[in-house]
């Protein structure tokens, strides 16, 4: 079973696919690992190519890529970044969403980089506008279009283990032959400038 985890910055994303991995025993992939690991084949700091990618779209399209690749190749899965659900596409089994409100991310975000909640509310909101508009140039995606996704949570109303539960839940009850509602996705252009 391929499962993706999507969401805003300070979502709980991580959080929830790592504890999902764990308890089913499969692999966690993240879109942070995949960039970290285009750093390192490029030579460059996480942070250095994250510059250049605010000048290269090149480089989001190459993580994009490798997310998509990632799930047409692997099962046993747990693949975590803000586009899993779009990028995975077809290959995913289960899509989740999480969201919470943007104060909450932000003081989330605030206490893990020990900044203040109104600078980590600021960036976090100017990330995902600029995201956003990235998403729609670069594959026609409304990252705030949820019809894809199959169970959707607000993470402000569970701590992490209910959270956990209710994605557990989902997963553990899922039964493949069943399954009458499916979204396809259309419309998105898997055009990574290759």
């Amino acid at each position: 079973m391929l499962i993706t985890v999507s969401g805003p910055a300070g979502s709980g994303k991580s959080t929830l696919a790592d504890a999902l991995a764990t308890e089913l025993g499969y692999d966690h992939v993240s879109g942070g690992d995949i960039f970290r690991s285009i750093a390192e084949e490029r030579g460059l700091t996480p942070l250095e190519l994250n510059r250049r990618a605010e000048e290269d779209d090149q480089i989001d399209r190459d993580l994009d890529r490798r997310l998509r690749s990632t799930a047409r190749e692997r099962d046993d899965l747990v693949l975590e970044s803000r586009l899993a659900g779009w990028m995975a596409g077809e290959y995913a089994d289960l899509r989740l969403w999480l969201d919470a409100p943007l104060d909450v991310r932000a003081e989330r975000i605030a206490d893990r980089e020990d900044k203040s909640p109104e600078q980590a509310r600021e960036e976090t909101q100017a990330r995902a506008d600029s995201e956003a508009l990235r998403y729609q140039e670069y594959y026609g995606i409304d990252i705030d279009d949820l019809r894809i996704y199959d169970l959707v949570i607000n993470t402000a109303r569970w701590d992490a283990d209910g959270v956990t539960d209710l994605a557990l839940r989902a997963v553990e009850s899922y039964d493949e032959t069943g399954d009458e509602g499916m979204v396809s996705i259309t419309g998105v252009e898997y055009d990574f400038g290759e």
